[in-house]
């Protein structure tokens, strides 16, 4: 179940760039869940991780390996997230690097693990080693479309993004897949999120925006207010084309790099556990940024207002509440305006004289829906992208570890 095609992008080569695919019967035979991504020397790698307190063994290697040198590869497994394992998951996130570095002929530390799935189980390290030479074996360039697929868990679906700018009057490309449909809150960037442009980019531009490009997208992005123990983000500049440090040409490729994050957070939200309903929040007029994302996420994370959202049930009463519950001071009811669509719910403290129950309905009754509220506070604004709670929902993650 999933909101909008099912269509996976063309996703063009990057030159310094290839990744591999096994299937390692990592927690299900016969499915990709091995991914190997090779970076050529001289690239510039960036991360953004889960600020979660129990945050994965392989979150904190790959913290420490990103902090030691420049990475030279990249190894995600899927249907184990080593996370709650203690020391010994600490140990076997090091000795995967390890080994990794070994059969590349590069030291584990140039090596970043990222792992995804059932918490609290130890690692099968033996089906994983197993794997790694199958996966260096089929390192492509043209292997994004089977590394999509061999990250995923839950999900229903590959997703992908690309765009190209031009800079210098050289074409730049920007590429990336996500994966994610359940714990969805993160904070700091999606459940994995694996981004590469040939671009030359300094170090600390990189880092600058990716933060504050995940900051407008994955960051805005909610199936369930869950933030998972695994949560990363990497954006690899390979320097293989022309460098971005003129002005114009720094507008111009943040835009494109902005674009594909959005569509691969969006993607997530598309692809959200059960999800019948992809649903855009537009807070406008508030006194900052913080206070509008505020707003939009206590909507957002309201289990009334997501399963009115799933029985297209325009009981605009319960947005009404969410927002009014919102942690905003000095809140004056009577400026906030919101707006179902192009149909008018709430204005002057109350609802709006212009409603009907049947306008309301027919906008729930879409599969993308759009919620704008105005706070009447200010000129700051924040967009956050949900989904709905279904049934399905609760089937997936009650059923997630038989």
């Amino acid at each position: 179940m999933a909101v909008g095609k099912d269509t996976f992008p063309a996703l063009p080569a990057i030159e310094g760039v290839r990744l591999g695919t096994a299937m390692a019967g990592i927690k299900k035979p016969e499915r990709r869940d091995l991914v190997v991504i090779e970076i050529a020397p001289g690239a510039s790698v960036a991360g953004t991780f889960t600020r979660n307190a129990f945050c994965a063994a392989p979150v904190h290697v790959a913290k420490r390996h990103l902090g030691l040198e420049t990475p030279r590869y990249l190894l995600i497994n899927t249907g184990n997230a080593n996370a709650g394992t203690g020391d010994v998951g600490m140990r076997d996130a090091e000795a995967s690097c390890a080994e990794l570095g070994r059969l590349a002929d590069v030291a584990g530390t140039a090596v970043l693990p990222f792992s995804t799935g059932v918490i609290g189980e130890a690692l099968p390290m033996q089906r994983l080693m197993a794997g790694l030479p199958a996966a260096l074996q089929s390192l492509d360039a043209d292997g994004w479309a089977a590394a999509a697929e061999g990250i995923l868990t839950t999900d229903t679906r590959p997703k992908g993004a690309t765009a190209s700018v031009e800079i210098g009057g050289e074409t730049v490309t920007i590429s990336g897949i996500s994966k994610g449909s359940g714990m969805i809150q993160p904070n700091m960037a999606t459940m994995l999120g694996f981004i590469a442009t040939d671009a030359s980019i300094a170090q600390a531009d990189l880092e600058h925006w990716l933060r504050e490009g995940v900051a407008r997208s994955f960051n805005c992005i909610t199936v369930d207010s869950d933030t998972s123990t695994n949560d990363a983000c990497m954006l690899i500049a390979t320097g293989k084309g022309p460098a971005v440090s003129a002005a114009e040409d720094v507008a111009r490729f943040r835009a494109a790099l902005d674009k594909v994050l959005v569509v691969l957070a969006q993607a997530i939200i598309r692809d959200g556990e059960g999800a019948t309903k992809f649903v855009t929040l537009e807070v406008s007029e508030a006194r900052s940024r913080q206070e509008a994302l505020d707003v939009a996420f206590t909507v957002a994370h309201s289990p009334l207002v997501k399963t009115a959202l799933y029985a297209s049930d325009a009981n605009w009463g319960r947005i009404l509440a969410a927002v009014g519950r919102a942690p905003v001071a000095d809140f004056d009811v009577g400026r906030v305006v919101i707006d179902l669509g192009d149909v008018r719910l709430v204005e002057h403290g109350g609802r709006a004289a212009s409603y009907t129950e049947e306008a309301g309905s027919a906008v729930m009754a879409g599969e993308e829906i759009t919620i704008r509220i105005r706070l009447g506070r200010g000129e700051a604004d924040a967009t956050v992208w949900t989904s709905d709670l279904s049934h399905e929902y609760v089937s997936i993650n009650a059923d997630y570890r038989s």
